[in-house]
Parts: structure tokens; sequence; C-alpha cells
């Protein structure tokens, strides 16, 4: 991508966006089955307390009494090695360690395979409020598997206006007021041979630092409503290979009245971003105006983002050409000037 970046002016009508928290009774309830998880104390607490973050932590070092890595609202693992370290602690050293300030702040204990638990830990959770929960799993597997649930359910997410399709591999998704015309393009691309992900309203979630996801709601999936025909289902009526599941948003395209547009870029030497989520997109912002076919501009819009990518720009190298066209009858002239200065002095040699 060209160093040439301009922001485009996102778009007002997208929604603000979340972030999602999760109750540690939702986690036990809705969490993946293979955790096979359940609670051994603190279950009354598990209705409300709550996960904020998908970073999963082992608590060796805060038992020991390095509590600098506690971050309230994560799960915190406690491992076979945890357990061992516990049981050959005296009682009364237990409760000392478990009494920590720091420990009070975490969402949840998450207690791996099936060890023999003292039972200062059940007691210190049932009186601090913090769930004690249990996994048959060995701690490295418990780990994986809770931080990508956690991640997928926790991810920042916002509902945008417009319409998600995938051409050619890339998920683009347009946007633009109402009335512009987005359902109707959208089902112009979808005869053409591209596929529906979601219309009208689009679930943004930034599953990583640089990576979005969007979706259909469940009850919008499949569905395109078009003025004056009515809501119509794309499977029915197009087949199955016209819809798409989840996709990653690769490029933004906004339509725009033409009348409305502030500037034009007729060149396309600069290749502007949208931000969403905090992610920097690839953008067009296509003016919308009588004859102009959405359908073909956006397809070619999409192109353009796939050359790009390969590293080619047709309008820098066009300008790189025209401005080489430009130089070329100066240093012409500056050749000819050159040489008439070199006979001159050849001439003037001569005669002496």
């Amino acid at each position: 991508m060209s160093s040439n970046h301009k922001s485009a002016i996102a778009n007002p009508e997208s929604l603000m966006p979340d972030h999602p928290t999760i109750t540690v009774g939702d986690f036990v309830a809705c969490g993946p089955a293979r955790l096979q998880l359940h609670v051994l104390a603190g279950a009354d607490a598990a209705v409300a307390r709550r996960i904020t973050a998908a970073r999963v932590h082992k608590l060796g070092l805060a038992l020991a009494g390095f509590a600098h890595d506690i971050h309230t609202g994560r799960v915190q693992i406690v491992g076979q090695s945890e357990i061992a370290y516990l049981n050959q602690l005296s009682s009364e050293r237990r409760r000392e360690v478990l009494n920590s300030g720091a420990l009070g702040q975490i969402a949840c204990m998450l207690v791996t395979k099936s060890p023999a638990l003292p039972p200062e830990l059940a007691e210190w959770a049932e009186r601090t409020g913090v769930p004690l929960l249990q996994t048959p799993l060995v701690s490295s597997l418990a780990i994986t598997v809770t931080t990508e649930f956690l991640q997928e359910t926790l991810a920042p997410r916002e509902t945008r206006h417009g319409v998600l399709l995938e051409l050619y591999g890339v998920g683009v998704l347009i946007e633009g007021r109402s009335g512009i015309g987005k359902s109707e393009c959208a089902l112009d691309l979808i005869v053409r041979g591209h596929r529906l992900v979601a219309d009208d309203l689009v679930e943004v979630r930034r599953i990583a630092p640089d990576q979005l996801l969007g979706s259909a709601p469940e009850l919008l999936s499949e569905h395109l409503e078009l003025r004056g025909v009515g809501i119509i289902n794309i499977r029915d009526l197009f087949g199955v290979s016209t819809i798409s599941g989840p996709k990653n948003i690769d490029l933004s395209i906004k339509l725009e009245r033409w009348d409305e547009v502030k500037e034009v870029d007729r060149l396309g030497i600069d290749e502007l971003t949208a931000e969403i989520l905090g992610v920097r997109v690839p953008h067009f912002l296509i003016p919308v105006g009588s004859g102009r076919n959405l359908a073909t501009l956006v397809e070619t819009a999409v192109r353009v983002h796939l050359s790009r990518a390969r590293g080619n720009n047709a309008a820098q190298t066009f300008v790189a050409r025209h401005t080489a066209s430009l130089r070329a009858p100066d240093v012409e002239a500056e050749s000819r000037r050159v040489n008439n200065s070199e006979l001159e002095d050849d001439r003037e040699e001569t005669r002496r």
C-alpha cells in the first residue's frame, strides 16, 4: 500500500462499538463443551461476576507473592503445580496466601484436571465471592480452548448499516445513505456470481489487532430488502452458492450522491483508508449519479484493490510517465545547447 494514505470520513450512520463482557455463570453454561466446566465453590457469585478480558493467566506467581500480574476481570488457571504448592503449606499459611488482596480482583479461578484441593481454597472462594471452577483438561489445553472462546465472545464489535459481499474472495463492505442503492447494487453483483454475507445490518467484530470479521444478524441472514419488491431470500431465488458465511472485511466502499461529494479523486493516486473499530481498511468513495453502473464500478474498485495489493498502481505509473514526458523536451533542449556550445568552441579553436 502506498505511503500516501488519506483517512476517509467515518460513516456517521455507524453505531457505537460495544465492549462485551460475559458473566462467569454464562461462561460455565455456554462455554466450550470440551471444557466440561462445573462450579466447585462460589456458585452464587458466578451469576454477577464478569469476565472482561480474553487473556488467561496462571496463578503460580501470585500465590508465591508476586501479585503484579493479577488483572481485574481475567480467568486465572490453577494447575497441578499451583495445587501442589498450596498443599505443601500449612493451613494457616494457605489462608495468608489466599487472603492477599490482589486475588480478589480476578473473575474466577479455573482448576485444571482433578487434583485433591486444599479445603481452604473452597472456603476462600465462598467467602470472597470468587467462583472456583474445574475442568478435566490439562492446563495447556484448557488455556487454549478458553482463550479461543473468550477472544470470539469478547471481541470489540459494532453494527453498521450497509451490505457485506464477497467479490473475488475479497470481503467488501458497501455503505451509504438509506435509499442510495446499496441493496440494488448488491443484487446486481449477486446475479453476476458474487456472494452475499449481510444486507442492511452488518455485525463487525475485531478478532485480531488488524482483522475485522463481518457477519449477518441471525434474523436477517440470507435475506435482502428491495424497495418495491420487498424482502427476498437470496438462497431460495439464486441458490446456495450465492450465500457466504462470516467474512473478513478487506475493503470499504462508500456510495455518496454526486452533489454531496465535496471532492472527487479523479486520478486515484492516493489510497484512502477508513477506520473501523480502530483498524484501517482500504477505502473507495464512489459518487452516485444518473447513468452510473454501480455494480460495474464496485467490481472495478475491487479489481483495482487487488492490483494494488500486488504492487501495481496504474495512476501512479501514469503520473510518473506523464512527468517523464514533460521533462523530455527540457532534456533535449539542454542536449542541443551543450552540442551547439561544443561546436562553437571547435570553430573558435580552428580560427586560432
